[in-house]
């Protein structure tokens, strides 16, 4: 077999049939897949193993539909918009704990069987503006894709999802319109009650869960997003209760990391943050506390954003 270099050094998909028409074999395949230089992404698709490794989990999964699409297209087989959680990877939301189950919506009912087993398909018709292009790929709209994913997903995997749609500009009143114009089908009881509960203000799937967390606990829910004047300038807080001076922060050491740990700069103005363990959340164990002091009168102000 000659120098294999133009097909394991780049990160371009290749079919079995642009393969062979270069020279190889189904067998030279199976040999580059065994040897490490290659990883078939799923029937009759390739791509180089050393590019393959460099790709982070989510673009790793966005490879994957582009895999999918690549070869149902060669195949004449190629329809539908992606959508649910598929539909979500396009648009870049942030996504836990989801599998890489490729969905399909199409307006009309196909067999499981003309589908591959990691392809879930849907029947649907999509209103035109429902179908837009992301990540060089058919999706449903942000606003559809939202509905979709939380008729389907447990409640805070759903919300996650959500919460970020709406942070990145998701119009609330087409979701609001979209849930009751799918009354009566399948989850979306579950969809209206992720909506209820979605908040734009959460930058994080981290903070997303933390305000999940305090609900679920019947806590008297803070103020999101509150900012706090400091010596060295304004500083934004995840979470704050005004009332009592109290502060909580998800992860906050990333987000003033340039400058200072959290709890230092907040403690050397008198301001209380109370940062949960991010590895404990998801799990439901429970928020440790780091003590604090309380901060002076005055130091919390309402946020302006």
């Amino acid at each position: 077999m000659k120098s294999t270099e133009w097909l394991t050094g780049g990160d371009t998909l290749w079919l079995t049939e642009a393969l062979m028409d270069r020279g190889l074999t189904k067998r030279n395949l199976q040999t580059l897949v065994k040897s490490g230089q290659l990883v078939r992404l799923r029937r009759g698709c390739y791509m180089s193993a050393r590019a393959w490794k460099k790709l982070s989990p989510s673009a790793g999964a966005l490879r994957l539909i582009h895999a999918h699409r690549h070869a149902t297209v060669a195949t004449g087989s190629g329809s539908g918009t992606y959508s649910h959680t598929t539909a979500a990877r396009g648009h870049g939301l942030y996504l836990w704990e989801v599998d890489s189950v490729i969905h399909l919506t199409q307006p009309s009912n196909i067999s499981a069987t003309s589908h591959a087993s990691d392809v879930r398909n849907h029947q649907a018709r999509l209103e035109p503006f429902e179908v837009t292009r992301r990540s060089n790929l058919r999706v449903t709209s942000l606003e559809r894709t939202v509905v979709d994913c939380a008729r389907i997903l447990p409640f805070r995997q759903a919300l996650i999802i959500a919460e970020h749609a709406l942070h990145l500009g998701a119009d609330s009143e087409l979701i609001r319109k979209t849930i009751d114009r799918l009354a009566g089908y399948k989850g979306v009881a579950r969809a209206r009650n992720v909506f209820a509960h979605a908040s734009a203000l959460s930058e994080s799937p981290g903070e997303t869960l933390t305000w999940s967390f305090l609900r679920k606990m019947r806590l008297p829910m803070p103020v999101q997003q509150f900012t706090v004047p400091m010596h060295n300038g304004v500083h934004r807080l995840d979470f704050a209760w005004q009332g009592i001076k109290l502060a909580l922060e998800f992860d906050g050491r990333t987000k003033y990391f340039d400058y200072a740990p959290t709890d230092e700069v907040l403690f050397r103005d008198g301001s209380l943050a109370v940062p949960p363990n991010p590895q404990k959340l998801p799990g439901g164990a429970g928020l440790p506390v780091r003590s604090g002091v309380p901060a002076p009168p005055g130091s919390f102000c309402p946020s302006a954003g």
